[in-house]
């Protein structure tokens, strides 16, 4: 399915712990460039953020921040639709349909939900489990063409391929399958204490992460105290993981290929590399930074974009429900008895 022309683009980000580097590289700054050339909605996904215990006033707060950091990022309201999932109610009601036109096969062998709940043993509940068919939802509703993901989404989107063909073998064509954009550079930016697993914007230890609002003085800290290996060499091999990760980040922020850094940074030694990373970092930031203040100093505004990005969402939703409960057998919505 198109609008005006243009291929259909959906991806959100869970209201947990901090936006990092990470996500900015990986999602918000593709997002910014992507939606000159996409219909693109962008979702606060606050009805996955439950899966784990919330607190009830940090999770509106961080919510409506996330919302404002989306657009101190570069995303456009007059370009893109953003909106909190939690306000079109349709991503409830089809998540429930898929749930039914999902295996239990399909669902054991989601390697995240394994991983989560290890992480999260005393609160194993059902939500974690059909976590997948609620992103399947998000995905459906909008007829997406294309969805942006990261390497350990993969698995969760060819479920949605999977369950939207299983409907409309069963049903005639009724969802779009989408496909996945996962960007070459900067896909997977990797913890800065731990090197061998992504960054996580939850991390209890949030020296493992730069934070799109950490302050100058707390981004120098920690590059400073980022894993760099041992020797001296500023060059990115599979061996030395940590410097690596950092000629990463600065290759995705300055847009120099890393062999090109490797060569400025030959006769260079860990700390002045560092330091000129943290520089890079918080010039990228600064922008960023400047411009979220002024927007949470004003919410009535960013609730207001909510608000118009939850119409729009739920006017192109709802087309698609209509659908599905047609198809399936369900009475048509009576909205006055006589």
């Amino acid at each position: 399915m198109k609008i005006n022309n243009k291929k259909i683009l959906l991806s959100g980000v869970a209201p947990t712990g901090n936006l990092t580097i990470g996500n900015y590289i990986g999602a918000l700054k593709n997002w910014s460039q992507m939606q000159a050339h996409y219909d693109c909605l962008f979702i606060v996904v606050d009805m996955h953020s439950i899966t784990v215990r919330q607190d009830p006033s940090t999770l509106r707060e961080r919510s409506i921040s996330f919302a404002a950091q989306y657009l101190a990022s570069g995303i456009d309201p007059e370009q893109s639709i953003i909106f909190i999932q939690s306000n079109v109610p349709a991503h409830a009601e089809l998540a429930w349909i898929l749930n039914c036109f999902t295996n239990v096969g399909e669902l054991n062998r989601m390697t995240q939900f394994k991983d989560k709940a290890r992480k999260y043993s005393s609160n194993v509940n059902a939500g974690l489990y059909v976590y997948p068919v609620l992103m399947a939802a998000d995905i459906l509703l909008y007829q997406a063409n294309i969805v942006p993901i990261g390497d350990d989404q993969r698995q969760h989107l060819e479920l949605t391929r999977n369950i939207a063909s299983r409907f409309n073998n069963l049903y005639g064509k009724v969802f779009q399958i989408p496909e996945a954009y996962i960007s070459r550079a900067g896909a997977r930016i990797m913890s800065l204490l731990n090197p061998e697993r992504k960054m996580d914007k939850s991390d209890l230890n949030s020296n493992n992460y730069i934070a799109l609002l950490d302050e100058p003085s707390v981004v120098l800290k920690k590059i400073r105290q980022a894993v760099t290996d041992s020797g001296r060499e500023i060059k990115a091999n599979k061996t030395k993981l940590g410097i690596s990760n950092l000629l990463t980040i600065y290759s995705c922020l300055s847009g120099i290929p890393i062999a090109k850094l490797e060569e400025q940074f030959k006769d260079e030694n860990y700390a002045g590399f560092k330091k000129e990373l943290a520089e890079l970092i918080i010039e990228t930031l600064r922008p960023i930074q400047n411009r979220y203040k002024k927007l949470i100093g004003d919410k009535e505004y960013i609730l207001t974009i909510l608000k118009q990005g939850a119409e729009k969402a739920s006017e192109r939703a709802e087309r698609t429900l209509k659908e599905v409960r047609e198809r399936i057998g369900f009475v048509p919505l009576i909205t006055k008895i006589q």
